[in-house]
């Protein structure tokens, strides 16, 4: 069994959810070898059903008070581009792809996936790219993220949305 865990954590991305169900990302996952998908949906107004993937196990919850299990058992992390999930992520040393709410105005989180990626550690798309994302991405050339030091982190975040 290979699982994918997407998370949009306390928000609503309903557009991504609404992508993992969709045909295109499904076959996608599925020739990658995945065989179980968890969706953590948030706010989300759109819940897909058990059977919204067919081919692949998929389970759906909210909110949890902890996804730290959730991240533990994923052969791949696919999150919003939240700073909080990404660093969760990356510190659990787990394959991380990042989707971008390309409707945000203002949109920091683009900036901080953008220098993650080009550091190595992460790839990141859009809704509009995830399927060929995911047929195209190697994560084999992904880097460690050398976590346990929040204030490297704080000083990354900060040149990465241009506070410095």
């Amino acid at each position: 069994m290979k699982t994918v865990f997407v998370t949009v954590g306390t928000t609503s991305f309903d557009d991504l959810i609404t992508s993992l169900s969709s045909e295109e990302v499904v076959k996608a996952l599925i020739q990658r070898g995945y065989t179980d998908v968890v969706l953590q949906v948030g706010q989300g107004s759109y819940v897909p059903d058990a059977h919204s993937c067919p081919g692949l196990r998929l389970q759906t919850f909210r909110f949890k008070k902890s996804i730290a299990e959730n991240i533990q058992n994923a052969h791949l992390v696919i999150s919003h581009a939240g700073a909080g999930s990404c660093l969760e992520v990356l510190g659990a040393g787990k394959p991380l792809l990042v989707v971008v709410n390309d409707k945000l105005m203002d949109n920091h989180q683009l900036e901080l996936a953008k220098q993650l990626q080009a550091d190595g550690h992460l790839l990141y798309c859009t809704c509009s790219t995830l399927a060929e994302t995911l047929r195209d991405m190697n994560l084999s050339t992904l880097l460690p993220f050398q976590s346990g030091q929040p204030e490297n982190f704080a000083q990354f975040l900060d040149k990465a949305v241009g506070f410095v």
